[in-house]
C-alpha cells in the first residue's frame, strides 16, 4: 500500500477522529443526533472539496449498520444506479438499509435524478449525495424536498493545523523535521481543504528527503508562490483595504492589481464578492443603482461556478464598479437615519399614517385624509411632529 495516498491512508475511522464540522457533530447537532440514534435520512452534503463529505457519509453508514454503496456520478450511468437499486431491494427484503452516495451527484442530470425518486420515497434506499455546487441550481427540486440539505464549512486555519499536528504524531515525524512554522505554512496554502494539505505534506516529504521541510520546498509541493499574505493577518486587511480604496478613487487598474494579488494568495472569492455588493451601495448608490444588480449577479455567478471561471466575473465587476460614478448620498442618509431613530426611538406613529381595519380606529382619526395615489404628499407630512423638516439627503 506504499502507493495509497496519505489522505487515503489517514482517513478518519470514527466521527470523533473527524477535524471540523463542529455544527453537525457536536452532542445535540444534526449528524450526531441521527448517528445515535440510529436513524439516517436522505441527506445533501454541500461543501467544498476535502471539507469531508465521503467521510462523513461512509462512517454515519457504518455507525449505524447499513451498508454503504458508493457511485460517482462522474462515471456512473442510470444502469448503474438500477443495479443498485435492485441490490437495495434484496438488502430491504432482509431488513437492513441501504445507503447509496453519489459523489458530485450535481454531474447527474435530470433524468438521472429522477431515477432516484421513487426508491427514496418508499425507503429501498437513503440517498446521501454529495456536491460542491450549490443544490439549489444543480440538484432536482422533488430530490430536495425529499432531502435534508448539510452544508459543510472548509476547515478553519486552527483546524487544518491541528490535523497536520495529528498527522505529524502518526508519521512520528520531529520538530527539526517538520517544523511549527512549515504546518502553519501548509494549512495557510490549503485554502480549508484537507486533502490538499495532506498531499502537499504527503509530497513535500518526498521532496525533502531526510531533510528539513522548509517554506521552498512545501512551495514546490503545492506548486504555489506564497506571495506573503495571511488571511487572519495584516496583509489581508491591507490588501482588501487597498482594493477598496482603488474603487473608491476609480482607479480601476489599481483594484485589479490589488484584486489578483488577493486571489494569487488563495482569498477567498466569495469574501471579495461580498465586499462589492457592499461598495455597490456604501459608495455608488443613487450614482448608478444598476451597480447593485451587478455586483450581487456576480457573487451569485462566484457561488455557483467558482474559481477559476469565476475570476472573470470578479474583473469584470471591479472595473464596472471602479470607473462608475461615485454617490455617498445612500451611506449618510443611512447614518442620519440611525441616529434619529435612536434618538427618537420611541416615538408614537402619527395617527394619520397609522392603519384603520374598524370604524372605530377611523373615527378616531386613523389613516385621516390619505389617499391612494402617486406622489401623494399628506398635510401633516409623514414623520412624527418631532423630526418635522428633517432631510436626511440634504448636504
Amino acid at each position: 500500500m506504499d502507493n495509497q495516498p496519505l489522505a487515503d491512508k489517514l482517513r478518519p475511522r470514527t466521527l470523533e477522529e473527524i477535524v471540523g464540522q463542529k455544527h453537525l457533530l457536536t452532542k445535540g447537532k444534526i449528524i450526531r443526533e441521527m448517528v445515535e440514534r440510529g436513524q439516517l435520512t436522505s441527506l445533501i452534503l454541500w461543501g467544498p472539496p476535502g471539507s469531508g463529505k465521503t467521510t462523513l457519509a461512509r462512517l454515519m453508514t457504518e455507525q449505524t449498520g447499513a451498508e454503504f454503496v458508493e457511485l460517482s456520478a462522474v462515471t456512473a450511468g442510470k444502469a448503474d444506479v438500477m443495479k443498485i437499486i435492485a441490490k437495495a431491494e434484496q438488502n430491504q427484503r432482509l431488513g437492513q438499509q441501504t445507503v447509496l452516495f453519489v459523489d458530485e451527484i450535481h454531474r447527474f442530470n435530470k433524468a438521472q435524478q429522477d431515477a432516484f425518486l421513487p426508491y427514496v420515497e418508499n425507503g429501498t434506499i437513503i440517498l446521501i449525495g454529495a456536491t460542491t455546487e450549490n443544490p439549489s441550481f444543480e440538484v432536482i427540486r422533488p430530490l430536495l424536498s425529499r432531502s435534508r440539505v448539510i452544508v459543510l464549512e472548509p476547515l478553519a486555519k486552527a483546524e487544518m493545523v491541528y490535523l497536520l499536528n495529528q498527522v505529524k504524531d502518526k508519521l512520528s515525524l520531529s520538530n527539526k523535521r517538520l517544523p511549527t512554522a512549515t504546518i502553519d505554512l501548509i494549512a495557510e496554502l490549503s485554502g480549508g481543504d484537507a486533502r490538499v494539505a495532506l498531499g502537499t505534506l504527503e509530497l513535500a516529504l518526498r521532496v525533502a528527503g531526510r531533510k528539513t521541510i522548509n517554506q521552498a520546498m512545501v512551495e514546490t509541493a503545492a506548486q504555489k508562490h506564497v506571495p506573503g499574505y495571511d488571511k487572519k493577518g495584516e496583509y489581508h486587511y491591507n490588501l482588501i483595504s487597498a482594493f477598496i480604496k482603488s474603487m473608491r478613487g476609480s482607479d480601476a487598474t489599481a483594484a485589479l492589481y490589488y484584486l489578483e494579488r488577493m486571489l494569487a494568495a488563495g482569498e477567498d472569492p466569495k469574501f471579495i464578492a461580498r465586499r462589492m455588493v457592499t461598495f455597490a451601495s456604501e459608495d455608488i448608490g443613487l450614482a448608478a443603482p444598476a451597480a447593485l444588480n451587478l455586483a450581487v449577479s456576480t457573487f451569485l455567478a462566484i457561488e455557483r461556478i467558482g474559481l477559476p471561471e469565476g475570476q472573470y466575473n470578479l474583473f469584470h465587476c471591479a472595473a464596472v464598479l471602479a470607473k462608475a460614478p461615485k454617490s455617498r448620498d445612500i451611506a449618510n442618509a443611512m447614518q442620519k437615519a440611525h441616529v434619529a431613530a435612536h434618538d427618537y426611538a420611541d416615538l408614537p406613529v402619527p395617527l394619520h399614517l397609522r392603519n384603520a381595519p374598524t370604524k372605530l380606529m377611523k373615527d378616531l382619526g386613523y389613516g385621516k385624509d390619505i389617499k391612494w395615489q402617486a406622489g401623494f404628499v399628506h398635510p401633516k407630512g409623514f414623520l412624527p411632529p418631532e423630526l418635522q423638516g428633517q432631510d436626511f439627503f440634504s448636504k
